[in-house]
């Protein structure tokens, strides 16, 4: 389906309708460079039970890909909006590496109906630890295929990944817009909302790679686990950044115990 924000068309998979009244819905925002499809299998294991929402963000899968507006704000309005427009009265926010920042500025808005976060592998709320040659060296990570391979084995896995799944990632990467590739390692990852992210209110569970190269587990520690007390920290072993398709039904499992191990009320 598509809805707008702000003029902006944006792509949404919108699966399943849960098997119990009282049940949150779960709204999931990808890394840079992904699309809703990160999250294939990991909703797929989850619709039997929970309805999932997947946003592709602007510039990315097949959502608008406009010059500019690529600000964490951008991104919060767009996913916000997604969530208005379809009526969530009671949810949990799931954000892997970028989604996982604008999930954070999200829940710290304290929206009605917000009831849990979820941050797997999140970039943390203070600005990401890289010089500026490594971040501008990141803005042509994604423009060849062997350019993708390269990243995906050297920076963002710690195993290989499936063929299929390999090959998912080199469709997303290469189809996001030069505007949503630069915006992040050049403005949106440098934005500190540390103050921020101290008003999130709702129990939290962060789930990190053991092996994460990227945003690895002691930086967590240092730069989110210090300023979220409702959080709780889960490492998975042996695996990299994108654990959403190296570990997808770990990643299932957890967000489905972080469920029913929580009373998740809706925010009023």
């Amino acid at each position: 389906m598509t809805t707008v924000s702000n003029s902006i068309k944006l792509h949404v998979e919108d699966l399943g309708a849960g098997s119990q009244t009282g049940i949150p819905a779960l709204v999931f925002l990808h890394y840079w460079g992904g699309s809703s499809r990160t999250w294939r299998h990991v909703t797929q294991a989850l619709t039997p039970d929970f309805r999932t929402i997947a946003i592709d963000q602007r510039g990315w899968g097949q959502s608008d890909k406009p010059a500019d507006g690529y600000a964490l704000a951008d991104l919060v309005d767009d996913a916000q909006r997604v969530i208005e427009s379809l009526a969530l009265d009671h949810y949990v926010l799931v954000g892997h590496s970028m989604g996982g920042k604008v999930a954070q500025l999200l829940a710290s808005r304290r929206p009605v109906g917000l009831a849990g976060l979820v941050l797997v592998a999140p970039s943390p709320p203070s600005p990401m630890g890289m010089p500026l040659a490594v971040r501008q060296g990141m803005v042509s990570a994604y423009d060849s295929r062997e350019s993708i391979i390269a990243t995906v084995e050297q920076v963002l896995t710690s195993a290989p990944l499936l063929p299929e799944d390999l090959e998912t990632v080199i469709g997303d990467s290469l189809q996001g817009s030069p505007a949503a590739k630069a915006a992040w390692p050049l403005v949106a990852s440098q934005e500190d909302i540390s103050e921020a992210v101290a008003r999130i209110a709702v129990p939290t569970l962060v789930i990190s790679g053991e092996e994460d190269r990227v945003d690895p587990p002691a930086v967590l520690r240092q730069e989110l686990m210090t300023r979220l007390p409702h959080a709780r920290l889960q490492i998975l072993p042996g695996i990299g950044h994108l654990s959403p398709l190296e570990a997808p039904g770990e990643l299932a499992d957890l967000i489905r115990d972080f469920i029913s191990g929580h009373p998740l009320a809706p925010s009023a």
